[in-house]
């Protein structure tokens, strides 16, 4: 696919892909609402150019769910009520499943400190920070058992 070399990965995923996960508020990357994962990190597409993805592994919100069932996050956001009108949930799973990816022991204080770069109007980040927490444990709790079971 080509695309115009100066057309964002923000517009390029919602607007060329249909990946409309992908929101797209501020523009200049201070919501965080367009947060993708770009090679395992959680990077602002609407400050990316879509030539600058090229040969890169980008992943939308949509990659989250595997065979129709959402993912550890997923759940625990809707199991929480980590989110009400949406708008900014998308940036916030990419964000909160790229660190969880790199730091799968993740203090409470760090998934603040992610959180930070992200503007919700809506929640007042407890049900959002305790959907992370919630979601960093059961990974934990299910990776320490693959390992038991591996032995």
């Amino acid at each position: 696919m080509s695309v115009e070399p100066r057309r964002s990965l923000a517009d390029c995923l919602r607007h060329d892909l249909s990946f409309t996960g992908t929101h797209i508020g501020c523009e200049h990357g201070v919501c965080g609402a367009c947060t993708v994962m770009m090679d395992g990190e959680a990077v602002r597409s609407c400050l990316i150019l879509a030539v600058q993805a090229e040969n890169r592994h980008v992943e939308t919100v949509e990659s989250l769910a595997e065979d129709n069932c959402l993912s550890v996050v997923q759940e625990e956001f809707r199991t929480n009520h980590a989110l009400q009108c949406g708008f900014c949930t998308p940036g916030i799973l990419m964000s909160a499943q790229a660190l969880l990816n790199t730091e799968p022991e993740a203090s409470n204080d760090r998934i603040r400190e992610v959180l930070s770069g992200h503007i919700c109007r809506c929640t007042g980040y407890i049900p959002i920070v305790t959907a992370i927490a919630n979601a960093r444990d059961r990974l934990s709790a299910a990776s320490r058992d693959r390992y038991a079971i591996e032995e």
